[in-house]
């Protein structure tokens, strides 16, 4: 009886203590917060007349100054609409306003971003990351302006690099081509699944369906062929499949309903193929926009390594950006048309924004990020994130595992040391300043050899073994044969 009268007496004193842990939590965090925040406030003013935009789906709050009493003046909510942005712009107007800031969310920000540019105002397009240091800060869409206002006056945030205006249609075009083939991509395992129902093994002599000899096959099956002799006559020429082995995998069954399935999803990856011809035209003229005034000599023919993949361009990718940008840039090793075709959307031809490689490599997220705190390195991994240009490098570099060039030779030799992912993280961080400094001083791409890399290679390992032994007071003697031995001293 003693002990239970004690347990109710023992949870109320163990409550009261965990409500006094949380308190002294909640408080120590709370004082963090404030710290950060005078910190920010303390901070002397570098832009003005600056601006914060904290963007909505409806409406947008602005805010122009910031005071501790309410002043709605300095601060207002306007609606999202066309005539909204213009009382936006108006609004600015009225007060001395240069230099605006607002965060990248969703795509709300894309009228008014292009407006205010418009309208000759300074925009940083700001990622949300940036804005949310100060952790447990109270968000609201006003008290959200009023800090992007506050972080923007004391130049605490940086803009995301843009392409110019010639570039981001390009871009939008390719991103509209990508989402296209995507979607028809996903009614191919469709086809594939009512051949496998129908015991027609087409995927085992020819994986590409969707080419001439696979399409010819499937359409001729879908009017009513079954006989596999017929149907292997329609094999192309330079099939790599033999007609015997065609017609072996094509003898199977006639069923009604995996024939139904077929037709469904075949003529649902056909709907996709004609608005990938029309972003094509799109593309084609957009590059036509871009092209150089200066005069270019004739484009050398280039021999073809590869044949043609189903998902590729069918137009002169090669021409069109040699005369937009001025450079073959497909003379790199591992980048063909439709890489380079992703850089030049993605970064334009004009890098006045990324002054140095390091910075242009920094923004692509394929160099070390270190960490140091008291001189010693707590992380050294690349900044995490997703970047187009970055997978199209990275896809490049992995092309290179057997090229006998000096690219590949550098990837082997990164792979024994680091792993393979890792080494194509360098490469792709190598060819990324190749890129850069052929777009920043028009230089054309010098192709090297494997032989040259290892022997220019071995000569910095030469050195570096003749400035160890000078270190340690030794003298390093060359043979005939370039063998060099270490004698000591006399």
């Amino acid at each position: 009886m003693a002990n239970r009268k004690h347990q109710p007496a023992t949870a109320a004193r163990q409550t009261k203590a965990q409500a006094q842990r949380q308190a002294k939590a909640h408080a120590k965090v709370e004082a963090r917060r404030q710290q950060d925040i005078d910190r920010v406030n303390a901070l002397p003013i570098t832009h003005r007349h600056a601006a914060g935009i904290a963007i909505g789906g409806s409406s947008h709050w602005v805010c122009v100054g910031f005071t501790q009493d309410e002043n709605p003046q300095l601060i207002r909510a306007l609606p999202g609409h066309t005539a909204g942005l213009q009382q936006i712009v108006a609004f600015l107007r009225e007060h001395p306003v240069s230099t605006v800031a607002m965060e990248a969310t969703g795509i709300y920000w894309v009228p008014l971003y292009e407006l205010l540019q418009s309208q000759g105002f300074e925009v940083l397009l700001v990622d949300p990351s940036y804005t949310k240091q100060v952790q447990g800060r109270p968000t609201t869409d006003k008290r959200d302006a009023q800090w992007i206002y506050r972080l923007h006056a004391v130049g605490l945030l940086a803009g995301a690099f843009r392409p110019d205006d010639k570039t981001c249609p390009l871009r939008s075009y390719l991103r509209q081509r990508a989402k296209l083939i995507r979607y028809g991509g996903q009614h191919v395992p469709h086809m594939h699944k009512a051949l496998e129902q129908m015991n027609l093994k087409l995927m085992t002599v020819r994986r590409d369906r969707t080419g001439v000899t696979g399409q010819k096959i499937l359409g001729a099956i879908l009017r009513g062929t079954r006989d596999p002799s017929k149907l292997a006559a329609y094999r192309h020429p330079k099939c790599q499949a033999t007609a015997e082995a065609l017609v072996q995998a094509l003898t199977g069954s006639g069923r009604e309903e995996p024939v139904f399935r077929l037709r469904q999803a075949y003529e649902a990856w056909q709907f996709y193929q004609k608005p990938i011809d029309k972003v094509e035209e799109q593309i084609q003229t957009q590059l036509r926009r871009m092209k150089t005034d200066r005069a270019l000599p004739p484009l050398k023919p280039k021999p073809r390594t590869r044949g043609r993949k189903p998902n590729d361009p069918r137009f002169d990718v090669r021409s069109a950006l040699y005369y937009a940008i001025g450079l073959d840039r497909t003379e790199i090793e591992g980048i063909d048309e439709v890489t380079a075709l992703v850089i030049l959307s993605a970064i334009g031809v004009d890098l006045s924004k990324l002054e140095t490689a390091k910075r242009f490599c920094s923004w692509l997220g394929l160099c070390p990020q270190f960490r140091q705190t008291g001189g010693k390195v707590k992380s050294s991994r690349r900044r995490p994130g997703t970047n187009r240009t970055a997978t199209a490098l990275r896809l490049a570099a992995n092309s290179l595992h057997s090229s006998k060039s000096a690219l590949g030779a550098f990837l082997r030799r990164r792979k024994s040391r680091l792993g393979a992912p890792a080494a194509i993280t360098a490469t792709a961080h190598k060819r990324a300043r190749l890129v850069y400094y052929a777009l920043k001083n028009g230089l054309p791409y010098v192709k090297k050899r494997q032989e040259e890399y290892e022997r220019l290679l071995r000569e910095t390992q030469i050195r570096a073994v003749k400035r160890k032994a000078r270190q340690l007071g030794l003298k390093v003697t060359e043979s005939i044969a370039e063998e060099s031995v270490m004698e000591l001293p006399t």
